[in-house]
């Protein structure tokens, strides 16, 4: 039974926490800047060195300061050995990526080798474990691949000292620290009320919904929530691309269609701008699409958002071909400013279609630095543009000194001064509506605007 472990609270739980990308990262700080004991679980070795030393692998507002005081505290720590991050703990957190095949399929084969590796280590322990599946997975996964691994690695059934929940995040990139702090929801799956209750316990102080659900709801929700972001980034940009074609300011149209609170629920995502990326939007959609297509289902409106996302770049292409100048400067490579992922970035692909056309390129992003890539964000950059060092400058003033053409890809505040800085020669593309656009004084381009 699962009283058999004692209640757990924030005081005297220890979590360890397999996968120290950007959710597990963020999830390893913060749950122990709320009191818990963290023990982080990852392969790489350079990962761990950076967390030991209290310094956050990944670049995410407030988490280098946040890592540093837990380590500093001793409530956090890293290692590389499942033995010893699941002897020390009561629960695991598994937060490692489930990223896309090359036909849209989920890869799970990082989610069932450490549920193998925690299960081997809990065999040999014969102790108490409650396992918590915070990776994107698709619905149905819990039943038919992580229960029945933990069962067959540990030996035991469920309900043997052995527990199973499903803890979908909301985290977005550039703002996770506080979006851990003041999610919109906190869901768990879980098949019993005790349960639930242990990994609840994590969240103590939260102010947020708590919700519990079954596994399978638990599952879907993430990607009923991010094919939503999805289609909304493509609904605006469509709208967008009407308004810009028939010269009608189409933020203006947004702000008032942002009015009806009752029936368009949100804002967020809908402001018509460039491409969306990342490591979950694509990765979650062509999971879904894929899966329904098992099924034998047919989602047609579901089936055109990657379509129509593509045509985004390829406008983004055109535009900058239209301005006739071999010398283009790139503002912003990461898929969202303040963030150095650039897994899926649209800016990434843009850049590959015009070096792939010839274009003289120069780029700069204040948060990408590629000696620091580690994971597969490295993996994923090394892959799309190997040769990208020798693209990157050191500063804006470095890309703003040789370009015709500037372009400017992601929201980093840095960026707001561009306009002014425009000379008459130059023309600015402006893929994210920068709040001084109106102050340039070269050539002006919005991509939907």
């Amino acid at each position: 039974m699962l009283d058999l472990m004692p209640p757990l609270t924030l005081q005297n739980v220890t979590v360890s926490v397999f996968g120290l990308g950007y959710v597990g990262s963020v999830s390893a700080a913060c749950l122990a800047a709320t009191g818990a004991r963290v023990v982080g679980a990852d392969t790489q070795q350079v990962k761990v060195d950076l967390i030991n030393q209290g310094r956050s692998p990944v670049i995410e507002a407030r988490l280098p300061e946040m890592m540093a005081e837990a380590v500093a505290a001793g409530r956090l720590r890293a290692t590389t050995s499942a033995e010893d991050a699941v002897a020390d703990s009561d629960i695991s957190l598994i937060c490692v990526g489930t990223p896309s095949r090359p036909n849209g399929s989920l890869n799970t084969d990082m989610l069932e080798r450490v549920c193998q590796q925690i299960g081997a280590v809990l065999r040999r322990l014969d102790k108490p474990h409650l396992v918590v599946i915070r990776s994107t997975i698709l619905p149905g996964t819990m039943r038919s691949l992580v229960i029945p691994v933990l069962e067959e690695s540990v030996g035991r059934t469920l309900g043997d000292r052995l527990w199973i929940a499903n803890n979908p995040e909301f985290l977005r990139e550039s703002t996770a620290v506080a979006d851990f702090f003041a999610p919109p929801k906190t869901v768990i799956g879980a098949i019993d009320e005790a349960t639930a209750d242990k990994v609840a316990a994590l969240y103590a102080g939260i102010d947020a919904p708590l919700i519990r659900t079954s596994l399978e709801v638990a599952e879907t929700v993430k990607y009923t929530d991010n094919i939503w972001h999805a289609l909304k980034v493509a609904f605006g940009n469509e709208i967008g691309n009407v308004c810009k074609a028939v010269g009608v300011d189409s933020h203006a149209i947004m702000d008032i269609f942002f009015r009806d609170e009752k029936l368009n629920i949100s804002k967020a995502y809908l402001r018509p701008g460039f491409a969306f990326g990342g490591s979950c939007l694509p990765k979650d959609l062509r999971a879904m699409l894929f899966h329904a297509k098992r099924l034998d289902l047919d989602l047609p409106l579901l089936q055109s958002i990657l379509p129509s996302n593509r045509m985004q770049i390829d406008r983004a292409v055109q535009v900058v071909i239209d301005r006739g100048r071999r010398d283009v400067g790139i503002l912003g490579l990461s898929f969202k400013g303040g963030t150095d992922d650039l897994r899926e970035s649209p800016m990434v692909e843009l850049v590959e279609r015009l070096l792939g056309k010839g274009f003289s390129l120069r780029i700069y992003d204040g948060s990408v630095n590629l000696a620091r890539l580690v994971g597969a964000n490295r993996e994923y950059i090394m892959t799309a543009v190997p040769h990208l060092a020798s693209l990157m400058v050191g500063s804006l003033d470095d890309v703003l000194a040789v370009s015709d053409v500037v372009v400017v890809g992601n929201r980093d505040p840095a960026f707001d001064e561009v306009p002014a800085r425009i000379k008459p020669h130059q023309h600015l593309i402006d893929m994210v509506r920068l709040p001084n656009h109106s102050l340039t004084n070269g050539g002006y381009d919005g991509i939907n605007w």
